[in-house]
């Protein structure tokens, strides 16, 4: 299979190591094969745009699956995620090409988004993705399609359900905001207490 009409951003991907308690609690683990832990370095997710969408109406609600506001959410929220994780997402939407008006997507650290061409398809372009990003560490592919998954961690990836993985970004935004809730009001805290106090 020769897939060649897209590029990678493979600048050393962040490793980064996962031991928050959501990612243990989703099953991105056990889909069927043994010795992986929930600790290991992840290079890089990489993730079929559109059977993700199809899986989360609540992006974009009331807009169609395949439309530039759905992929617009999508990029915003795994953006946030990479924010909350540090692990770099690769977006695949299946199609002959970008659709028409659609801006040369930018690539940048936090999530890349590509587009296959005429005969390709967004599982080809992740199973070549996963071979190439192999050297750097574990790749996570997000798919429901069970072939490409079964590709995938046959290659020694890893794979998730598309419900799994958007339980997994849900709980890892929420634990964020919780994060950044207590660390604004332990900094608000320390600014009252070094605070002058008014004697009368």
């Amino acid at each position: 299979m020769t897939v060649s009409s897209f590029r990678f951003q493979d600048s050393s991907p962040n490793r980064v190591q996962c031991s928050k308690p959501w990612c243990a609690n989703f099953g991105l683990w056990t889909l069927g094969w043994n010795g992986y832990a929930p600790h290991m370095a992840l290079a890089r997710i990489l993730v079929d745009g559109y059977s993700l969408l199809h899986n989360w109406p609540e992006l974009a609600p009331g807009q169609p699956r395949h439309s530039a506001r759905a992929r617009e959410e999508l990029v915003h929220v795994l953006t946030r995620y990479y924010d909350a994780t540090g692990t770099p997402v690769t977006i695949f939407f299946d199609g002959s090409g970008a659709p028409a008006g659609t801006p040369p997507p930018e690539s940048n650290p936090a999530v890349e988004v590509l587009f296959s061409r005429a005969g390709q398809t967004a599982d080809q372009m992740i199973e070549r993705a996963a071979h190439r990003f192999s050297a750097y560490g574990e790749v996570l592919a997000v798919t429901d399609d069970m072939a490409e998954r079964d590709t995938v961690t046959g290659m020694g990836g890893l794979a998730s359900s598309c419900a799994n993985f958007i339980r997994m970004v849900e709980s890892a935004l929420t634990e964020l905001q919780d994060e950044l809730r207590n660390y604004n009001r332990a900094e608000r805290n320390r600014f009252n207490r070094s605070q002058p106090h008014n004697l009368k």
